[in-house]
């Protein structure tokens, strides 16, 4: 079977490549990628190269397949499989193996450190190391992009129950978030913070009362506002507000005002910003917990926390960046149950704006970039499908398809751009 991928060599250097896959042996599985979400995590690992983390050290003579927010279906499922997994059956897979035995141990993760398994691609074998720790999880909704988004969602869902809560007396940890208590989403309108409100407003567990989610751009907040309004929170009991940051003379002051002076229970900060981690430490409760999300660029991040608040009212910090295999299953039900993720989509394109597109993630504004590998297609705003339609009617029709979602991605569009993936290449 041959594929096309885009590979990494070193840093920045990614190439788009055509070229045969090995047959698959018992233990493994071939699958047709259908779509891969581009991550910030796929930039970084593109910038650092073999000096990241989960990248090998060979890449020059053995490049990876980038990409690992990914979904499709299988093609052929290797003996050892069989029975448990069909051709034809949708899938998304966890990345974050955990396994001692990939290309650089531990870390190593699809996407990042194998030659033949990646998001970017139109063809994977999926290795032993993937099935053997269970991460490749068949999805049964519609579509393909809410399998492919589900890594995201499976990040911001172990972000809170990785949370944590001490009991007086005791040493015992309450893991999770607590539950009718107060929480604050701060950075939080792009992507990834736009899935944590999906999934606090959306979980049929456990809620916080008051959600407050912050930004210090307005356009911003008021797209998060119409995608997931106050009224739809309250319908699930909890008082959701919007709140820029910017506006305020004093926003520690104004945010724990929020919360009548005690503070929030669970903070999660979504940007790597000094003086927002410093704004989240400061509006914890006794006993309040900081989730540090977002991961920084570089490794001598720095920010100052009051360590008297540590001591005395018991505030605590953990650090999350992704979900297991267990949160994934969790977001794959949901979205199986018919949560729509679709919100987090600004952009798409086909496999050649693969490479302009990682390199260039940080430049390019709005949400996720969604990339349907088997077509050919520039990256592009769904907010300008409409004045691409004035001259190709496939845009067009595409327009119209978005405008009946409030604007959004869909399961429709999504089947209409695979069906019409030519007639929208140029």
């Amino acid at each position: 079977m041959r594929t096309k991928a885009v590979r990494l060599y070193g840093k920045n250097d990614l190439r788009l490549e055509e070229f045969e896959l090995p047959a698959i042996t018992e233990s493994e599985i071939l699958a047709k990628v259908v779509c891969d979400s581009i991550c910030m995590s796929s930039h970084k690992a593109s910038r650092e190269a073999d000096e990241h983390k989960r990248v090998p050290r060979d890449i020059a003579q053995n490049p990876t397949i980038i990409g690992h927010e990914f979904a499709g279906e299988l093609v052929e499922v290797g003996r050892r499989w069989q029975g448990q997994l069909a051709v034809g059956d949708k899938f998304a897979i966890q990345p974050a193996l955990n396994y001692e035995h990939g290309p650089v141990g531990i870390l190593s993760a699809p996407g990042y450190s194998y030659r033949y398994v990646g998001g970017d691609a139109t063809y994977a074998v999926i290795p032993r190391e993937v099935m053997e720790q269970g991460c490749l999880l068949r999805y049964e909704g519609k579509g393909y992009y809410p399998a492919s988004l589900s890594e995201p969602l499976s990040c911001v869902i172990g972000a809170m129950h990785a949370s944590y809560h001490t009991t007086p007396g005791s040493y015992a940890h309450k893991m999770e978030i607590v539950d009718g208590g107060c929480m604050a989403i701060l950075a939080g309108v792009g992507p990834m913070g736009l899935a944590a409100i999906s999934y606090a407003i959306h979980r049929p567990d456990r809620k916080p009362r008051l959600l407050a989610v912050t930004d210090i751009d307005q356009a911003r907040l008021d797209r998060a506002a119409a995608l997931y309004p106050p009224q739809e929170a309250k319908q699930n009991g909890i008082e959701l507000r919007y709140v820029n940051t910017a506006a305020m003379s004093d926003a520690v002051a104004e945010l724990k005002a929020l919360t009548g002076g005690k503070g929030y229970n669970d903070v999660l900060v979504f940007a790597p910003v000094a003086s927002v981690v410093e704004q989240a430490d400061a509006i914890l409760s006794c006993d309040g917990c900081l989730n540090f999300f977002a991961g920084p660029a570089k490794s001598d991040f720095k920010a100052l926390l009051n360590f008297y608040n540590v001591h005395y009212a018991s505030t605590h910090v953990v650090g999350t960046s992704g979900g297991n295999t267990d949160d994934m299953k969790e977001a794959l039900a949901m979205m199986s149950n018919g949560l729509d993720p679709a919100g987090l989509v600004t952009h798409v394109g086909g496999i050649n704006a693969v490479i302009d597109t990682t390199l260039n993630l940080p430049q390019i504004p709005g949400g996720k970039k969604l990339i349907y590998t088997h077509i050919e297609m520039p990256l592009t705003p769904i907010a300008d499908f409409a004045e691409k339609g004035k001259r190709n009617p496939a845009f067009a029709a595409l327009a119209k398809i978005c405008e009946r979602s409030k604007g959004l991605w869909s399961v429709e569009a999504e089947e209409y751009l695979l069906a019409n993936a030519c007639e929208l290449s140029h």
